[in-house]
């Protein structure tokens, strides 16, 4: 048996002992020679097509940015990289999964303290607009609401604003005699049917 195919082996009990293989995912910043990012995402996308490793690498990217620029009165627009020298990967982390990151040509490592790569958090990756997913939100300026958590529990109130951003809605809640604005999460509410 190869070593590709002893690899492909135990990652495939790995991942059968995981519930689900896209929620051990992470996204993982991978730094490259400047000028190297779309070598380098060409060249580990081969090479996961060659090992059959789809199952372990789910999205490469190079983060971009469109600029637009006025020159002679003529608009003119250009996608520039937001971080030269660094390509987002978002993978089922192991040693097998690094060796391959580690192998392609132009990268110089992982983005992490000592040897080991930290995955980003879902703040970074919302701030780069990266596998953001979009909120539905049942919640209307007007809509009656009781909170069901933290510290104003038990009492009613009405939404008086969404901030889908943000993800928190602001409630008007009855408090000794007075309206009192509070910013609650989606979580801390239940709508009154």
């Amino acid at each position: 048996m190869s070593d590709t195919e002893e690899f492909i082996e135990m990652t495939n009990n790995d991942i059968e002992e995981s519930s689900s293989a896209s929620d051990a995912a992470g996204w993982y910043v991978i730094h490259t020679y400047s000028g190297y990012e779309n070598k380098v995402k060409a060249s580990l996308e081969r090479m996961i097509d060659n090992l059959g490793l789809h199952d372990y690498f789910f999205d490469i990217i190079i983060p971009m940015l469109e600029e637009v620029e006025i020159k002679d009165g003529k608009e003119k627009s250009a996608l520039k990289k937001l971080f030269p020298g660094y390509v987002l990967v978002k993978m089922i982390y192991s040693n097998e999964t690094w060796h391959v990151v580690k192998s392609v040509r132009g990268v110089t490592g992982f983005v992490g303290t000592g040897s080991v790569p930290t995955p980003l958090t879902e703040q970074e990756i919302r701030a780069l607009g990266v596998d953001f997913v979009e909120t539905v939100v049942d919640y209307e300026p007007g809509d009656a609401v009781d909170v069901i958590s933290g510290p104003l529990e038990s009492f009613s109130g009405v939404v008086e604003s969404v901030n889908v951003e943000k993800g928190c809605v602001k409630v008007l809640v009855s408090m000794f005699g007075r309206q009192i604005s509070a910013e609650l999460e989606y979580s801390q509410i239940q709508k009154v049917l």
